[in-house]
């Protein structure tokens, strides 16, 4: 998708004014700022709805690239409520102007992050609940996890009421955990679920339990 440009006569509106976080990157007609064009459209396809991303031409807005001592391209400012909250220059991927922008996006209720629970689990606050079946969990799973099937755990609520933290669900890739997770909450069963699951627990180089 197309980014938008943001000039200095709309960068309050587009900008200061906007209800989600924004991802300003500061361009120019030049190699550096094509190069970088299809990862900064692949994250915008991603963060839609959540956060938005616009372009600044420094050429046709110096005094917002003197305000934010832009002094090369492409440069990246996240903007949340209107203030820039950090940034960073150069080529980035798309997965590094993610981990820019992430911090700041909105937050499904009950989320944690793999780092999040590897803290949690530190300082004995939570157990996670690894809900596939048990020749996945048999195989590798997160440290002092306990398995329970995702078919069985509605049927088994009280086996989560008696664990010796807060239940933190978590499936392989995260979308099955999460709805489980919201569906009980719903009912009056608050629980968390991990982001991105058992393979973003694993994406993150966190400790794994392989049973020998």
């Amino acid at each position: 998708m197309p980014i938008p440009y943001v000039t200095e006569q709309t960068f309050e509106k587009e900008v200061v004014r906007s209800e989600v976080p924004v991802l300003a990157e500061f361009a120019a007609d030049c190699q550096p700022s094509r190069m970088v064009a299809p990862e900064v459209e692949a994250l915008a396809r991603e963060v839609e709805g959540k956060a938005k991303v616009v372009r600044i031409d420094i050429d046709k807005s110096k005094r917002l690239a003197h305000l934010l001592k832009v002094q090369q391209v492409p440069t990246f400012v996240v903007f949340v409520k209107g203030r820039p909250v950090t940034g960073e220059t150069g080529a980035l991927r798309r997965n590094e102007l993610l981990s820019l922008l992430d911090p700041y996006l909105p937050r499904p209720e009950g989320a944690i992050k793999p780092v999040e629970l590897a803290q949690l689990l530190q300082q004995g606050q939570v157990v996670p609940v690894d809900t596939r079946e048990a020749a996945a969990f048999a195989r590798a799973h997160i440290p002092r996890a306990v398995n329970l099937p995702l078919e069985e755990i509605e049927s088994r609520l009280a086996e989560l009421h008696m664990l010796p933290g807060e239940p933190v669900l978590y499936c392989r890739s995260g979308d099955k955990s999460r709805e489980l997770a919201d569906k009980l909450t719903a009912g009056g069963v608050p629980v968390g679920f991990l982001e991105g699951g058992f393979l973003a627990w694993e994406g993150s180089f966190l400790p794994i339990e392989r049973p020998d």
